[in-house]
């Protein structure tokens, strides 16, 4: 039976969810989702024709969790979907109980699907005294149990090297170009917010048919606080596309736009993975006359009272579905993104 690719899938299901094609036996194939992100998992498991499967998630009275499975597992491949966000804290020691559990059922594998990792931002020691937290909470997810991980887009690609396992990355920059492809947006210029962000901006413009590049010169003078002092390159006139990992609080990139407004720019759309959304992060997202639209995928659940006018939100759950078919059945991963 042929294999079709993620695009082609998604174009026969006119533009839906639809069950992966399945020219191999699945019954050793199992998904599992936590509390964090259901709804993903539940679509993902509809791309590939498999049930999220039966468990039991409750807290005893001081606040502990209990985990069990509640169909056997022995000899499967199982596939724990969870990304880490808020309350971050609950949603990694669910991950590391589910771990656990499938461990002493005797899983033959056990991927962690992280399609949000918590804790990316303190990769390295920017001063003395620091915890690395990427690299702690990649050391707790290998002890735990987990064989490999796969992640989406994390904050920096360095942070698979601190796993001891194999750790899948993949992108969710294909379904946000596929999006603005579709949206007629004249001369667009790709922008990236900060020196940081240039390399995934440039393969950004690159992936928009080669559109020209604009950086964002910004000073940071703490944690969530950001100024933005300049713009490099020419977006007077353009369509600029703000692109980022994610959105937190929304200043630094609610700062970008304003620049970019106030150097003549005609559009400015954002466009991100990860909708993290912390307040007031809603309230500067949705200012009159800032964004035409800011774009995001469903890579962390949006609360109803976080959303706004101007949200629009993809999924990346055929793109997930589509990896973990090709880590199912030992296939190329990366080559989804040639």
């Amino acid at each position: 039976m042929t294999s079709f690719s993620t695009a082609e899938r998604i174009e026969q299901s006119g533009g839906q969810v639809a069950p992966a094609a399945a020219p191999h036996d699945t019954r050793r194939l199992r998904l599992f989702s936590g509390t964090s992100n259901p709804e993903l998992a539940l679509e993902i498991g509809s791309y590939l024709g498999v049930p999220d499967g039966p468990r039991v998630i409750k807290r005893f009275a001081d606040g502990e969790l209990y985990i069990q499975i509640q169909e056997s597992i022995r000899g499967c491949d199982v596939f724990l979907i969870q990304p880490t966000c808020a309350p971050v804290n609950d949603h990694l020691m669910e991950l590391l109980i589910m771990v656990d559990a499938c461990r002493r059922a005797s899983a033959r594998q056990v991927t962690a699907v992280v399609p949000y990792y918590g804790y990316a931002r303190a990769d390295r020691k920017t001063a003395g005294r620091e915890s690395i937290t990427a690299k702690l909470v990649a050391n707790l997810l290998v002890k735990s149990g987990v064989d490999r991980v796969l992640a989406m887009d994390l904050h920096s690609a360095q942070i698979q090297g601190y796993f001891d396992i194999p750790c899948d990355h993949i992108y969710g920059s294909p379904v946000l170009v596929d999006y603005l492809r579709s949206r007629d947006l004249g001369e667009m210029v790709v922008v990236s917010p900060d020196v940081g962000g240039v390399a995934r901006a440039r393969a950004f413009a690159k992936q928009m048919n080669d559109a020209p590049l604009a950086i964002i010169d910004k000073r940071r003078s703490g944690h969530n606080v950001a100024q933005s002092l300049t713009v490099i390159g020419d977006v007077a006139g353009k369509t600029a596309i703000l692109i980022d990992d994610m959105i937190d609080t929304g200043g630094t990139i609610c700062q970008g736009a304003k620049l970019l407004r106030a150097r003549g720019a005609a559009r400015v759309l954002a466009c991100a993975t990860h909708a993290v959304f912390s307040p007031p992060a809603s309230q500067r997202l949705s200012e009159d006359d800032l964004f035409e639209e800011v774009v995001v995928t469903n890579s962390i659940p949006i609360l109803e009272e976080r959303r706004f006018p101007q949200l629009r939100v993809l999924s990346v759950a055929n793109m997930l579905g589509e990896a973990i078919w090709r880590i199912h059945e030992e296939s190329s991963v990366s080559s989804m993104f040639r």
